[in-house]
Formats: C-alpha cells, structure tokens, sequence
C-alpha cells in the first residue's frame, strides 16, 4: 500500500508540474520582421543568382561560409536601399567579376561555356555516325557469299534442328 501512495505522489506531482508549464497566454501582437515577405523573397531569388566565392558550388543562399553571409548582408542592404534585383547583380559583378554568377552570362568571354556542351554533343555524334559508316563498309568488304557446300550444311543444319553435324 505505501508502495501505491508513493507512486501516486509521484504521478500527481509530476502532472502538476506539467501542467504549470502549459500555460494559457493572452495573445500577443505578431512582433514586426525586418522584412516583408516581398522584399524576403527577393533576397532569397538575388542570393540563388550568386556564387559562394569560398564554396565555388553553392549559392550564398545555400552556404554558410563567412564570406557568404557579408555577400547575403550586402544583398539585404541593397535590398533595403530599394535597389532592383538587376541592379544588385551589376553591383556584385562589378565588385567581385563575372565568377560571382551562378549562371553565367552569355557573352564573348563566356561562349565556350554556353556552346562548348553542344559543340562536344555534335562532335561525338559525328564520330558516332562516321565509325558506324566505317564498320558498315568494313562488313560489306569482308562479307562473301556462302559457298554451294555451306549452303547445303546450313540448310542441312536448319531441316534435322541440330546443332552439330
């Protein structure tokens, strides 16, 4: 019985002290945010655009380095300053060069980057096609038609279902 009463006493306090934590609180004012979800989302779509310079294969929105955290604040402060998305990117490429972009721009130093994949796509198609006109003259060269004795084995081969003969 002692055994029992204890085990309630225990039960009942921490219940109470459950219970003293789940308080009902009067609802509070929502406190402002330093953004508006506009203005955020706009932070966010600049910072996708631009290269972590330390990370070299992430975005500033997705790194956590430093140097990406100054680049998203800077972001933030043109942001703030009302400047347009465009205008944020022609301030990082001016400051830090074309390597801050995520997705380059196309432009005479950056053709190769643009056309360089389909360029080797035709290359490799045009050697596919040449070496498979080549192995087709190649066969049509070798190829000899069957003798009258093969001819009369096969045929052979082909009326009894052998394998062998």
């Amino acid at each position: 019985m002692l055994k029992y009463l204890k085990w309630m006493g225990v039960t009942a306090a921490a219940t109470l002290m459950m219970m003293g934590s789940v308080q009902a609180s009067a609802p509070r004012e929502a406190t402002p945010t330093a953004f508006d979800p506009v203005a955020h989302q706009r932070v966010v779509e600049v910072s996708e655009q631009l290269r972590c310079l330390v990370c070299q294969n992430q975005s500033i929105a997705d790194s956590n380095a430093e140097l990406a955290v100054d680049l998203r604040n800077q972001v933030i402060e043109q942001v703030k300053a009302g400047k347009t998305n465009e205008q944020i990117v022609d301030y990082m490429v001016e400051r830090y060069g074309d390597f801050v972009l995520y997705k380059p721009r196309f432009q005479a130093n950056t053709i190769i980057l643009w056309l360089g994949p389909v360029a080797l796509f035709a290359v490799g198609l045009l050697a596919f096609f040449l070496n498979l006109r080549r192995r087709k003259t190649t066969v049509a060269k070798t190829a000899r038609p069957l003798t009258a004795e093969e001819k009369a084995r096969a045929e052979a081969m082909l009326a009894t279902g052998s394998k062998k003969e």
